[in-house]
């Protein structure tokens, strides 16, 4: 022999081996010449017991002899037999034995009979099993492989021969790499290596199994192996069990593919977030490369067109293919596909459209044919477009490529697209709603807020508002800077419980009651009274409507409102249930002065009290909501010290602190609306204010024509005088008429010139329209032609009125009824 060896040990499972069974041999006429050792101990005759003797006569009963008689003549027509025949032992009890006989010839013409034997039980087992093996190899629908410990095959049946492409005899001496492609094949030897060498069998392991014949056909195969020993434990090799279940895969990864999808498309109400959700849940999973385009209204949160009618604008695109960007438009492109491309097929006709092969698309025109050229450069051969619809209307559409995915695209991966497009559709139409009412509050919130805040000699402002995240929606905080009489200034933030279009239209009706009331020059604590009236009828007016708008909050409100003066640093300051006010020093100390907290606006009929404090020149006072200091994971008594750090911080910019301190304390997408308002004091100077106190005499008017003349030739205002003769001569002489006590006379120059009259009187002027037969009656009527803006103010001891002219460098708006805002 030319090649080594290979002694198989015999199993003690066979009951036909050599060692395991009970052999006997017959000559021609059936007598025993030949008695093993095995059938001695099996029947319990000795050799010299049978040998010579009919084995008829010796070992079968005579009533079983016919049928052993009709067996041997089978036997002798056929030349070998295998049956179950019935023996007597020695001590005489009937036993069946499963027989094999087989010819043995010999020089002449007659023959013997070898014949090896075991019990039956034992032999009709074995038949079975030896039934089950021939059946897995030659009717079982699972493939069967045998591999030798160098894992050549030994052995494969029909079924795996057909997953492979081959026949039975072709997979004899071969190895899995001659017929799977590289990576495949390393994967299944490697596990199969790990059989033999652990013993530990692989139970219904899954992989994937491309042929070489055919690596672009996607195939995965379930496998189970186990070591093959012999009796002694030598290894013999391993047998797999193979099954193509590449359907079953398929299925599988598509409701993966499905929940995955639900589970990560709509997390938020937004338009591009979702459009890029369902991106990136169908890149790698199902295509390779993949684009969302949206109808224009949609990307804006509009209404799209009944007809799908109109450019589409890219929305996302997700891609694992290299130079994809130079095919795909880039996200925000307004792109109008033409009728003939697929594209607009799928929009047009609200229909799914599949090209399993893009080499195949007719008719297109000159530049969607180029388009499809420079896609098949990068490798594109197959593409799907799956419209996205939801309640009846179209929304857009989503574009799917394959390029590094061999197999091109089937109708199942159709019918897979499209159940992600639904859902997505679905989720994208809701934050198209959700966009649209979500900018409606937001505009309606922006137009009721101040669009900018004024200039004005008392302080310099600076203002920051965020909005909630989208889950809590727009809300009621606000913010104002109110130009009072006698340059001060009124400095308001307020905040509305609840959010919503409601939280944000209660917001407008009270800044615009606030504005009101500051027109009146009330002092603080009366404004917030007569804001808590409000707060209460509007609570009312809710309940008594609960029925029809059964989603509307009871209306509850916060607030705190502050005068500052320039002229006497004075700063009066009330809160209705609002966080305290902040107050930074020159110095940079900051502290929180201890405001009454007053309660909040609506529970009606409660008091509110107002604190008093001088301000050096330059100090920071900041206003804020309870949005800035009640985060989520920060404690208020925290969020307070942070907020005094940053506004101690060294000088810089008032813009530049209040965003530092939003960037401080808030989170990335803070839960509440925040408004922040800060203001640093001025003081106009002593040079620029000038008080008299007349007498209550008849010669007060013209004492105050000379006093002021004086003054506005120091001032250089002289061609201004004429004009404030006549106004401070109409207001000088009805303060003497109707007070009867001391005239103050008040001069100040700011970005416009103030004239005050007080006196001790609460009788306020009003305007009237003189017949032509009145005497008197004429003097306000002129005030109000001659002046910017005039009105009245109350105090604790009397009244002033007020007007304001324009300086000669600033043009004349025209002039205003009383107590209305310039």
């Amino acid at each position: 022999m030319n090649g080594p060896v290979t002694l198989f040990r015999e199993s003690p499972d066979d009951p036909f081996s050599v060692a395991g069974a009970a052999s006997a041999v017959l000559d021609h006429r059936g007598t025993v010449v030949g008695w093993g050792e095995r059938a001695e101990t099996l029947l319990g005759y000795g050799a010299g017991e049978v040998i010579g003797r009919a084995a008829a006569e010796v070992l079968v009963a005579p009533g079983d002899r016919d049928q052993v008689l009709d067996a041997a003549a089978q036997c002798l027509d056929s030349r070998g037999w295998f049956g179950i025949v019935p023996v007597v032992r020695a001590d005489g009890e009937r036993v069946l034995l499963g027989v094999r006989a087989r010819c043995v010839t010999r020089d002449g013409p007659d023959c013997e009979w070898f014949l090896v034997a075991a019990p039956a039980e034992t032999v009709i087992q074995w038949e079975t099993d030896r039934s089950v093996l021939d059946g897995l190899f030659r009717r079982s629908p699972i493939g069967l492989a045998e591999h030798a410990p160098d894992l050549t095959v030994l052995r494969v049946n029909r079924p795996i021969a057909h997953i492979g492409g081959i026949t039975v005899e072709q997979a004899r001496g071969h190895r899995i790499g001659d017929f799977l492609v590289d990576e495949d094949a390393r994967t299944i030897d490697d596990r199969l290596r790990q059989v033999l060498e652990t013993g530990r069998p692989m139970i219904f392991t899954e992989q994937s199994c491309r042929l070489r014949a055919d690596p672009a056909r996607e195939r995965f195969v379930s496998v189970s192996a186990f070591r093959m020993e012999d009796s002694e434990g030598e290894v013999l090799g391993v047998t797999q069990l193979v099954e193509d279940v590449t359907e079953r895969y398929r299925a599988r990864r598509r409701l993966a593919l499905l929940d995955d999808a639900g589970a990560r498309i709509g997390t938020t109400l937004d338009v591009a977030t979702t459009a890029r959700e369902l991106a990136e849940v169908v890149v790698p999973a199902l295509a390779d490369c993949v684009s969302v385009d949206l109808l224009e209204p949609v990307s804006r949160g509009e209404e799209p067109s009944q007809d799908a009618f109109g450019p589409v604008r890219r929305a996302a695109t997700k891609s694992v293919v290299a130079q994809s960007e130079q095919v795909q438009y880039p996200v925000g492109e307004l792109i109008d596909f033409a009728p003939d491309t697929p594209q607009g097929t799928c929009l047009a006709e609200v229909r799914p459209v599949l090209v399993s092969h893009i080499e195949g698309i007719t008719g297109l025109s000159a530049v969607a044919h180029e388009r499809a050229r420079q896609a098949q450069d990068i490798g594109v051969h197959s593409v799907m477009m799956v419209p996205l619809a939801a309640r009846g209307l179209v929304l857009g559409l989503v574009t799917l490529w394959r390029a590094r995915h061999p197999e091109p695209f089937e109708d199942d991966d159709l019918t897979l697209a499209g159940e992600f497009a639904a859902r997505a559709a679905v989720c994208i139409d809701n934050a198209r709603r959700y966009t649209r009412e979500h900018h409606a509050a937001l505009n309606l919130q922006c137009r009721l807020l101040p669009a900018e805040l004024p200039d004005l000699p008392a302080v310099e402002v600076a203002h920051q508002y965020i909005p909630a995240g989208a889950v809590a929606g727009v809300g009621g905080d606000w913010f104002d800077v109110i130009p009072l009489s006698g340059a001060r200034v009124a400095l308001v933030v307020g905040d509305v419980i609840g959010h919503g279009v409601d939280a944000a239209a209660t917001m407008g009706r009270l800044r615009t009651a606030v504005h009101t009331l500051a027109d009146l020059d009330m002092e603080p604590e009366e404004v917030l009274s007569h804001l808590d009236d409000l707060v209460h009828r509007l609570a009312a007016e809710q309940e008594a409507n609960a029925r029809d708008f059964p989603n509307d909050q009871v209306t509850g409100a916060s607030c705190l409102y502050a005068v500052y003066d320039p002229v006497s640093r004075c700063c009066s300051v009330a809160r209705a249930g609002h966080p305290p006010l902040a107050v930074v020093t020159p110095d940079g100390k900051a502290g929180f002065p201890d405001l009454p907290a007053g309660p909040p606006l609506g529970l009606g009929g409660l008091p509110f009290e107002a604190m008093e404090f001088d301000l050096p020149e330059g100090s920071l006072l900041a206003l804020y909501t309870n949005g800035l200091v009640q985060t989520p994971g920060l404690d208020v008594d925290a969020a307070l010290e942070r907020l005094a750090a940053e506004l101690s911080a060294p000088a810089r910019a008032l813009a530049e602190t209040a965003r530092n301190v939003v960037d401080a304390l808030l989170p990335a997408r803070p839960t509440d609306d925040v408004a922040l308002l800060l203001a640093r004091t001025r003081v106009l100077a002593s040079e620029r204010v000038a008080t008299w106190t007349l007498p209550a005499e008849a010669s007060a008017a013209a004492q105050a024509r000379s006093l002021m003349n004086d003054q506005l030739t120091a001032w250089d205002l002289e061609e201004m005088a004429f004009t404030t003769e006549l106004i401070v001569s109409e207001l000088v002489t009805n303060a003497y008429r109707y007070a009867g006590g001391p005239v103050t006379l008040r001069l100040i120059r700011g970005p416009c010139l103030i004239c005050e009259v007080s006196d001790t009187s609460s009788t306020s002027p009003h305007l009237r329209r003189a017949r032509s037969t009145d005497e008197g009656g004429r003097g306000l009527f002129l005030v109000a032609q001659l002046t910017e803006r005039w009105g009245t103010r109350y105090g604790r001891e009397g009244k002033t009125v007020w007007t304001e002219q324009a300086l000669p460098s600033a043009p004349r708006a025209g002039a205003g009824p009383p107590g209305t805002a310039g």
